[in-house]
């Protein structure tokens, strides 16, 4: 028997990396699967693959008032709603004394704002279910600061203590509800193609995360979506029934130290 069995997930920026990772992962072990993203072909593609086990919706996941409608929209096709990953992010890369002010909001909105939407509306859904997981997406950015990445630092700290601050609301309120944040280090995803520099946006040469680890990384290599989305399906599952307000940290070594040294 899957892992999921019975159970059904709902997954924000579920159409690439991380979130198409998840996806796929959950859907293996009996789940069925809620993607949403803004990029509808990606994302409608991803369900054909699955199957029968996952349904696509567009979202804009800083837009709250679609919010409840999504939620039902994945009540009414599944029957229930079990587990929400909060996925989708942004990074905006720069200085922070050249971001400007609306680049820091539209980081905040996304990273933030989104995710405290995630909780907010799933949780009834998932107390009328009888409890389940809620997977919060951090970074080892939201552990320890980065020259470079300040905003987006500031992004998944928040995401850190608002994953422990809701867990110990739903286990006091004893709905049987989990929250839990998980860590990524570098990892090979379309955010790194994606992140842009104030001012004006744009890279002057694509960011290599296999250069990266190899710098960074004490295991001296970036991980893989499917890495990540192993932590998620132990997070979604029973098997981690004892965890809440817990970060779980999947990084190579990064918070454990310094850098790799050259041999």
């Amino acid at each position: 028997m899957g892992q999921l069995d019975g159970k059904v997930a709902f997954i924000t920026g579920g159409a690439s990396g991380i979130g198409a990772a998840c996806a796929r992962t959950l859907a293996r072990e009996g789940a069925g699967v809620v993607i949403t993203d803004l990029d509808d072909a990606r994302g409608q593609a991803l369900a054909a693959e699955i199957g029968a086990a996952a349904l696509y919706l567009h979202q804009d996941v800083t837009d709250e008032a679609a919010w409840p409608a999504l939620v039902a929209r994945a009540e009414r096709h599944f029957g229930r709603l079990d587990v929400m990953v909060a996925n989708a992010g942004i990074a905006v890369f720069g200085p922070a004394l050249e971001m400007s002010l609306a680049d820091w909001r539209r980081q905040m909105a996304v990273n933030v704002d989104a995710v405290f939407l995630s909780v907010k509306h799933a949780v009834p859904a998932l107390r009328r279910a009888g409890g389940g997981s809620i997977v919060l997406m951090s970074s080892v950015a939201g552990l320890r600061g980065s020259a470079n990445l300040a905003g987006y630092s500031a992004t998944k700290g928040a995401v850190r203590l608002f994953a422990k601050s809701m867990a110990l609301e739903c286990a006091y309120a004893g709905d049987n509800i989990r929250v839990n944040s998980v860590h990524p280090g570098i990892i090979v995803t379309p955010i790194w193609e994606k992140a842009a520099t104030a001012p004006g946006g744009g890279l002057n040469a694509p960011l290599d995360p296999q250069a990266i680890a190899r710098a960074t990384v004490p295991l001296g290599v970036p991980a893989d979506p499917q890495e990540i989305a192993n932590g998620v399906l132990f997070l979604a599952s029973d098997a981690s029934r004892h965890m809440t307000g817990a970060e779980l940290v999947i990084d190579g070594g990064m918070t454990a130290g310094g850098p790799r040294r050259p041999a």
